[in-house]
């Protein structure tokens, strides 16, 4: 039987020991474990912020229970649903908001793009008047709406004041049906036309130049270029800008609340504001639930399939 190799290096100054750790030293954690360390707050944090009450909004979607009122909620199924689907009113509000939302993103898509196509030509002051058109999408939606509710007010207001000068008449802007809701469309795409137009500029500063260079080689024209190279290539990241705008006009509650209060009468008063009606004016805290499940689920459906017309444009 052969003698055992002492555990030695032709080097003297480095030892080879085999002997394992000690029992009270620490371990460092795997890729795994430092990963569940780093997420674990934020995922935590998600779950109690988001998810919670999504779920316990969904919960009391099938009951009557009122904030103001004493004693257990009482389970009523769909009763809150089938109430609401079946609805006049919420015919009405869902139609306010649709005429809302179309009107003011198909503004928003058009007066953005056109904006970011007149700057993407110009090859001196770009980064001033960038800069210059983004600084309404970056005020406060409370203080745009105290902002246009001075201007737009019907006495004491600039607008009026303004077309008084010229010898028109003045205009109820916010306290006439007819006007109420154009004044809020004119409103939200003053501040939000920016986003489309930098969304926009950003398409059309990334088509690439030589494509632009063969079509004037090839002498076509201004309009053959921009149907044929720029909306093409611009044309679904405009489509992404859309859907983020219609969301979030979907979702409108501040300008309406700032501005109008729903009114004259509920000619803009829009789902969000109705929902903040019912549930802290009525105290009507299942109804409101059953809306607010109804809105995401409404959201969801639309985003997916615009979500996979977005796939197929890009896959055609």
């Amino acid at each position: 039987m052969s003698d055992p190799v002492p555990l030695t290096t032709d080097d003297p100054g480095q030892v080879a020991s085999a002997t394992p750790p000690a029992p009270g030293r620490s371990r460092r954690l795997g890729d795994r474990g430092l990963a569940v360390a780093f997420i674990s707050p934020a995922l935590l944090l998600l779950l109690a912020m988001s998810v919670f009450p999504l779920l316990w909004a969904l919960y009391l979607s099938f009951t009557d229970y009122s904030a103001t009122r004493g004693g257990p909620a009482n389970f009523v199924g769909f009763g809150n649903y089938t109430a609401i689907l079946t609805s006049a009113q919420v015919h009405a509000r869902a139609l306010t908001t649709l005429v809302y939302v179309v009107g003011a993103v198909s503004l928003q898509t058009g007066l953005g793009f056109t904006i970011a196509y007149l700057i993407s030509r110009r090859t001196h002051g770009r980064g001033a008047l960038t800069t210059l058109f983004l600084v309404p999408m970056m005020l406060s939606p409370v203080v745009v709406g105290l902002f246009w509710r001075f201007m737009l007010d019907a006495q004491f207001g600039v607008i009026n004041s303004m077309l008084g000068s010229v010898g028109l008449g003045q205009v109820e802007w916010l306290t006439r049906q007819r006007t109420a809701l154009v004044s809020l469309i004119v409103v939200d795409t003053w501040q939000w036309t920016p986003f489309i137009m930098l969304i926009a500029l950003a398409g059309l500063t990334a088509v690439p130049k030589y494509l632009y260079e063969a079509a004037s080689i090839d002498r076509a024209s201004e309009w053959f270029r921009f149907r044929t190279i720029t909306l093409p290539l611009v044309w679904p990241l405009l489509l992404i800008a859309v859907l983020f705008r219609a969301i979030e006009a979907f979702r409108l509650f501040d300008l309406v609340y700032i501005l109008t209060s729903g009114g004259p009468g509920v000619s803009t008063e829009t789902l969000s504001f109705h929902v903040y009606k019912v549930a802290f004016l009525g105290f009507n805290t299942g109804t409101a639930s059953a809306y607010g499940i109804l809105m995401v689920l409404v959201v969801v459906v639309l985003t997916q399939l615009y979500l996979r017309y977005l796939n197929k444009l890009k896959e055609g």
